[in-house]
């Protein structure tokens, strides 16, 4: 047989179809089994792509970032379209003075750690300034080098015919302008007349300039956007999953390092080494003295909390975690081995912790700790040493480091970046609404899936339904309990529930095979449970939905879904067995030559 032919409804996340708000079924092909997808209104959520790197969200602030001659407002200067740019078009500007300060600008009201770009070229004046965030850094452009410069970060790299892209990264505490200037030397824009070519301004969220993103009368996007689906590739995965996670909020400025609350004999480099996405974003930590670490203070929620931050070995085998609370309460140390990727000691109070690989020498260290309700006001520290259950530290160690997050939490969720100083929230992932009338099968089916579990630690539903709680079939997953258990509603009365036994972060092939007189549950390739009983049979059947049931976010499924099929018809015990007896495929042509299927379009 075809399991795709035979199969109703087809997901792959392997395809990775989707666009903001939609993830696409491989069938059917109308539309009709095409999952509606939602997080919410910002780019805070994050993925690991094909090449094992942090993806995020990315926005151009600017707006017209090329039409120079809208927007932007024109002081003591003027500008001219039409010129030949960096990139062989006819889309850059000649920006001319006509008086001292000459400059271009546009008002921008975001704030936080911003970088600043454009693509420059010498014209009668072979400098230009930028200002932002009452910051200055002057560039020379004859001879591809800085001048001036009070920036957190300032860079000017050739690209091709005398053009230069020049970025600046300031921390923004207030809505202003960002500026371009036509200047007549380091450190002087007195002059009356000259000019410059200007190409491509971007002005984006962090420590670092990005691929350009051509704005208009709205801000540009790329990368995962608000609502866009995670197909997602950690753990060095070769074949993604469909990353679905809870709303967490990161409350620490979480790349920045300098604005963190204290630094105690630590010396920090910002965009020294490149990170865990592939930028070069990450700070160098060096020690001046014995007892250096850094830290920040946040006001937590009671319960667990998790902090963690991605870490690279310098010259320094183990850093430690620390957490600590100003009431005196309960406290934590905890350190790891980042030259062998391994847990050291633990000290203090009985907490959770571990250490991820996420490739190219990076790891994540994560702690959770139980929060008293007594003592949410707290500190995260970070330090360096060479020596195994030890704070005290030396002179002139130093590591890397990328991305800290303390949320509220039972377990660690994906990155979260925050450039602001405040906290940032993610919202939940919603995936539901797939399928129709027509898709499912009231008196008999099957429903498959593949999927890992996290370790959260309340129950979640993956359901066809009715749009009510009455007709149901379910895999309902009980991380708090261990289990995962097949369940059928039917006209509002429960009849089928059966479980087994399951761990978090686990892969299973699950699959419910349901009709009048035969209900059976498979899980990895075994029959566990079934009936013959004659029952009722769920009426309405139209939608699928790993929330519940539609909109039912009480009931979110929260963790990995790797393919999931419908059959409108039961499959014999044999091909149940089949269905779920496979290993997990780690390709997506694996999963379409399994499927019997080898085209995808």
């Amino acid at each position: 047989m075809s399991f795709f032919d035979d199969a109703s409804l087809v997901f792959l996340p392997s395809g990775q179809a989707g666009k903001d708000g939609k993830a696409y079924s491989m069938k059917p092909t109308n539309g009709d089994g095409d999952f509606t997808f939602s997080r919410g209104s910002n780019l805070t959520a994050t993925r690991v792509d094909s090449n094992g790197l942090i993806e995020k969200g990315r926005e151009n602030l600017l707006l017209q970032s090329n039409q120079f001659d809208t927007t932007w407002l024109q002081t003591s200067c003027s500008v001219t379209s039409g010129q030949s740019g960096y990139d062989g078009s006819s889309d850059a500007w000649l920006l001319s003075k006509s008086n001292a300060n000459g400059r271009l600008r546009q008002y921008v009201t975001n704030t936080g750690v911003q970088t600043l770009s454009a693509y420059f070229k010498a014209g009668t004046k072979n400098w230009m300034r930028i200002t932002y965030g009452g910051k200055t850094t002057y560039f020379d452009l004859s001879n591809g080098v800085l001048g001036n410069d009070n920036s957190i970060d300032a860079t000017i790299t050739s690209v091709a015919s005398g053009w230069y892209r020049c970025t600046f990264t300031a921390n923004v505490t207030s809505a202003q302008y960002a500026q371009f200037y036509v200047a007549d030397s380091d450190g002087d824009t007195s002059g009356t007349s000259g000019n410059i070519y200007i190409q491509d301004a971007q002005l984006e969220q962090g420590l670092v300039a990005t691929e350009y993103i051509e704005s208009g009368a709205t801000t540009g996007l790329a990368g995962i956007l608000e609502d866009s689906p995670r197909f997602d590739y950690s753990g060095g995965a070769s074949c993604p999953s469909l990353l679905l996670e809870p709303s967490r909020t990161n409350l620490l400025q979480s790349e920045y390092f300098d604005g963190w609350n204290l630094f105690n004999e630590m010396t920090p480099t910002a965009n020294n080494a490149t990170s865990p996405e592939g930028l070069q974003n990450a700070y160098k930590m060096e020690t001046t003295a014995a007892g250096a670490y850094f830290r920040d203070a946040q006001t937590l929620t009671a319960g667990n909390n998790v902090f963690s931050i991605f870490v690279k070995r310098g010259n320094s085998q183990y850093i430690f975690l620390r957490t600590r609370f100003f009431t005196g309460g309960d406290n934590a140390d905890v350190w790891f081995d980042v030259q062998n990727g391994t847990k050291g000691g633990n000290l203090g109070d009985s907490v959770t912790y571990d250490i991820e690989d996420y490739g190219n020498g990076w790891y994540r260290c994560y702690l959770v700790h139980n929060v008293d309700a007594g003592d949410l006001f707290g500190y995260a520290y970070v330090g360096l040493t060479n020596t195994d259950e030890d704070t005290s530290g030396e002179s002139s160690l130093n590591g890397y480091f990328y991305g800290g997050q303390w949320e509220a939490g039972s377990y660690e969720t994906s990155y979260i970046p925050n450039h602001s100083g405040g906290s940032v929230t993610r919202d939940a992932d919603d995936c539901g609404g797939a399928g129709t009338s027509s898709t499912f099968n009231d008196d008999e089916g099957v429903l498959f899936i593949e999927l890992e579990t996290t370790k959260n630690s309340s129950p979640a539903q993956i359901t066809i339904n009715d749009g009510t709680y009455s007709n149901r079939v379910i895999f309902e997953v009980r991380p708090d309990a261990a289990f995962i258990k097949a369940l059928i509603n039917s006209r509002g009365t429960n009849v089928y529930d059966q479980s087994v036994s399951s761990s978090p972060n686990t892969n299973y092939k699950v699959a419910i095979k349901y009709s009048a007189n035969d209900i059976a549950f498979f899980v990895n390739g075994v029959k566990e449970a079934s009936t013959t009983t004659t029952t009722a049979m769920p009426t309405g059947l139209n939608d699928l939905s790993y929330t519940g049931k539609e909109n039912d976010g009480a009931l979110r499924f929260l963790g990995n879904i790797k393919q999931t099929l419908v059959f409108p018809e039961a499959l014999s015990t044999t091909d149940c067995e089949i269905l779920t007896g496979a290993t997990s495929y780690e390709s997506f042509s694996a999963m379409a030559t399994a499927l019997n299927y080898t085209t995808y379009e």
